[in-house]
């Protein structure tokens, strides 16, 4: 199972110190640009933005099918094409170089560990699309000028096995706490925050559980507890971990919360049940963000392609493609995630400005208590 999401400040960090059927109608948004939803089998002719050719700056694992986007060029008579530019923290230091003049029309894959960073370097211009009341008011809420829109959500939580505690007879831990205990000593693997975006979003949800005054000893505590530090999601997950493929020797990986579906959709054979579960207490929720790149030289078409990328026909396609959620609020999703996925609410987080002022120094921090 390869799983991505939204990629990481870690590079940027690095960088620094060291990824209906018919339009609606057109309506105009606080900047004057007019959006209008493209969708599937709409034949409507063309508007005066046909023959246009959008740039979707995305970061590397950016896998949307071209196809996908037929049926807006079909509606609109606007073209578009992909252009990858490394992982989300790299591709947004790019956008943040070239900002007024960008390499794109439209960035996708800011999240909100990367969000004020984003705003603060002005790589994005305001767009208000009129799909903003069908998305979730949580994730709107965090961009209130408009800069950028939400397109997609998740979690990164700690999987475990199941048949690997129920063969040793030992309770899966369900708080955080529990992982300093010593009877889970040697059991976790997690992912360096300096070189991943799952690590980084790990380290964010002991931040926001412990406080500044209080996460410091809990890695501390897992550390003498045996936590085991891997760069990245691949290593963790599909070499460490008992519950994946490469049946490795820790039952508890961090991942997530959407992790356990796709033990069930691309197993084969298919199981009765997914064979591995999440730790709700553990999970740091992602927001995942599209924008006009300031500059552009095709605004009401780009407006035109945001309103598409949130139309429910797009958003039903992120689960299997992106494998996150949709942030469209009637978009659908595969009956796996609902039986066995994890979408938790009412767990602390750490709100996008805090990141970007006190992620390096947290990063720092963690790399002399865990590592060095």
């Amino acid at each position: 199972m390869k799983r991505v999401i939204a990629a990481a400040l870690a590079a940027s960090l690095l960088t620094t110190a060291c990824g209906s059927d018919k339009p609606s109608s057109a309506s105009t948004n606080p900047t004057g640009t007019t959006g209008t939803s493209g969708s599937s089998g709409s034949t409507a002719v063309p508007d005066a933005d046909a023959g246009t050719t959008l740039t979707i700056v995305a970061y590397d694992s950016f896998a949307v099918d071209p196809k996908t986007f037929e049926s807006f060029t079909a509606s609109t008579g606007i073209k578009v094409e992909v252009v990858t530019a490394g992982d989300a923290g790299a591709m947004l230091s790019k956008a943040a170089l070239t900002a007024g003049n960008p390499e794109g029309d439209v960035m996708w894959g800011v999240d909100n560990t990367l969000l004020a960073r984003a705003l603060d370097s002005k790589v994005f211009q305001p767009y208000a699309s009129p799909e903003l009341s069908n998305l979730a008011p949580d994730a709107t809420a965090l961009v209130p000028g408009h800069e950028a829109t939400p397109v997609d959500e998740g979690d990164v939580c700690i999987n475990f096995d199941i048949a690997w505690f129920a063969a040793h007879q030992l309770d899966v831990p369900t708080t955080l706490d529990q992982l300093t205990d010593p009877k889970y000593k040697d059991l976790l693997v997690v992912e360096n925050p300096a070189t991943s975006s799952t690590g980084l979003a790990f380290l964010l949800a002991t931040v926001a559980k412990f406080g500044q005054d209080g996460w410091q000893q809990y890695w501390k505590d897992l550390r003498a507890n045996g936590v085991k530090v891997v760069d990245g999601w691949d290593q963790a997950y599909d070499e460490q971990f008992s519950g994946s493929s490469g049946k490795g020797p820790r039952p508890l990986v961090v991942s997530y919360g959407s992790s356990p579906p796709f033990e069930v959709i691309y197993a084969d054979p298919k199981p009765a049940a997914a064979p591995t579960g999440v730790m709700g207490a553990s999970c740091f929720h992602q927001v995942e963000f599209a924008g006009v790149l300031r500059g552009t030289d095709h605004p009401a078409a780009a407006g035109k392609l945001i309103d598409f990328l949130v139309s429910k026909e797009f958003q039903d396609t992120m689960p299997l493609t992106l494998y996150v959620y949709p942030v469209r609020d009637d978009a659908s999703v595969p009956a796996e995630f609902t039986e066995y996925a994890v979408r938790p609410t009412g767990l602390p987080t750490v709100s996008p400005a805090d990141i970007e002022a006190h992620a390096k120094d947290w990063i720092n921090a963690w790399t002399d208590i865990t590592v060095r």
